[in-house]
């Protein structure tokens, strides 16, 4: 048995303790094998030990080798910078026994954007959290006072407004609670965060003051640098984020008040964010995963990035084709997000060898994807394909893909190995 399937067997065994959903699923090899049917989507299943033509579709399948790998990358690419910790973004899988796994490989805990994906994050057995995110109106805030009074857990949020830190602080006393803050810097987003100057301070100020309530640090994120296709030109705009962020930590400085955390970056930009001297901490999530929007960023020669490998992938089924014009298939804008453009078309089977085995679902770059609505995709032209074949779509963005699936379904050498649970879905 190998070092990382002994870890996957670990993650189940944990997980399934700390869990009370009755549909987790894991297989184990050799004498452990495990056969059971359980719900990909909402009225689909496959088996552990099928192979691929045995999946209902349209299904979200994860390449585990792929997925340790891109895990084991990450870890050695921080290791060279000095006392920067990933916190990877669980946004981007939103379940449990992945957070784990990357729990194993050396992350710091995990970000979450959303309670619910907090709340699923502790209740996997995940204790350090980070809410990348403002926990707005009393039933949320509850929650999170309930979420920060668990047995072992550390959890910290983010706020931008004194309203909010005040709300926090007096529903933390209610609940004997303790909550780590962090001051939410606006970097160049546009989103949420104050800008860098007076008014962190009189946030951290205000979070060192107030009861059930402790200063932690400053979050400086910019999700639209990720994206940025020119190696260059992200670098360029990541130096726009540090210069925000030391004007930020020099109010606090001035002030004698210490920052122990400062945290962000992305996929697209971690290596700038911890090469800066100034981010302790960074929180890429699509590096497990990547996808087609991701795959549009170029390198530092120019190349389409190559750093991960793609190992998220919608498998479709083809259920029509109209001869020299079209095909198509059954997944469409309810199994594949559209907000970052249509998925790239690939076909073949999965061979694990390195890198090959991506290559060997082949890309067909001449067949376009255009969506037909809820439950269909157009394939133009439709080429050789018949009914029955399967289709690898690339999703355009892998976090809202994800949020459309009950479970992902991991496989090696072309079998179900685990069914995950997609535990924290939601909006």
């Amino acid at each position: 048995m190998s070092n990382f399937t002994k870890l996957l067997h670990k993650t189940f065994h944990v997980f399934n303790r700390t869990l009370i959903h009755p549909y987790f699923v894991a297989s184990t090899s050799g004498s452990h094998h495990r056969s059971i049917r359980t719900n990909t989507m909402s009225g689909n299943s496959c088996r552990v030990g099928d192979g691929f033509q045995d999946i209902d579709t349209p299904a979200l399948l994860v390449d585990i080798v792929g997925m340790k790998a891109n895990m084991e990358k990450m870890r050695a690419q921080l290791k060279q910078y000095n006392k920067v910790a990933c916190r990877p973004h669980a946004k981007a899988h939103k379940c449990p026994p992945i957070a784990r796994m990357q729990m194993e490989l050396g992350a710091s805990g995990a970000c979450c954007q959303t309670l619910v994906e907090a709340e699923a994050m502790a209740a996997g057995g995940i204790k350090n959290i980070l809410i990348s995110n403002e926990v707005v109106g009393k039933g949320k805030l509850r929650r999170l006072a309930s979420l920060a009074r668990e047995a072992g857990v550390v959890l910290s949020v983010c706020v931008d407004s004194e309203g909010n830190l005040h709300d926090i602080s007096r529903v933390m006393q209610e609940f004997r609670a303790t909550v780590g803050i962090l001051i939410d810097v606006n970097v160049g987003g546009s989103r949420c965060g104050v800008a860098p100057g007076g008014a962190v301070l009189d946030l951290a100020k205000l979070a060192i003051e107030l009861p059930g309530v402790t200063f932690g640090g400053i979050h400086c994120y910019n999700g639209i640098n990720q994206h940025i296709r020119k190696a260059v030109d992200r670098g360029a705009a990541t130096a726009a984020v540090v210069e925000m962020t030391k004007q930020a930590l020099e109010e606090l400085t001035k002030a004698g008040i210490d920052c122990p955390l400062v945290t962000g970056g992305g996929t697209g930009t971690y290596v700038f964010e911890a090469g800066s001297e100034v981010f302790n901490e960074v929180q890429p999530g699509s590096y497990i995963f990547m996808d087609a929007d991701y795959g549009r960023n170029f390198d530092a020669e120019g190349k389409p990035v190559s750093e991960f490998e793609q190992t998220l992938f919608v498998l479709a089924t083809v259920i029509s084709v109209t001869e020299g014009v079209r095909a198509v298939v059954d997944a469409g804008m309810k199994a594949v997000s559209p907000d970052s453009g249509p998925p790239l078309v690939r076909l073949g089977a999965v061979v694990s060898l390195g890198l090959t085995r991506v290559q060997k679902v082949k890309d067909y770059p001449e067949m376009t994807y255009t969506f037909g609505g809820d439950n269909h995709g157009l394939i133009t032209p439709p080429g050789n394909l018949c009914v029955g074949d399967q289709l690898w779509l690339v999703p355009g963005h892998c976090d809202p893909t994800v949020n459309l699936y009950d479970h992902l379904i991991g496989y090696q050498d072309s079998k179900v190995l685990a069914v995950w649970p997609v535990m924290a879905r939601g909006p």
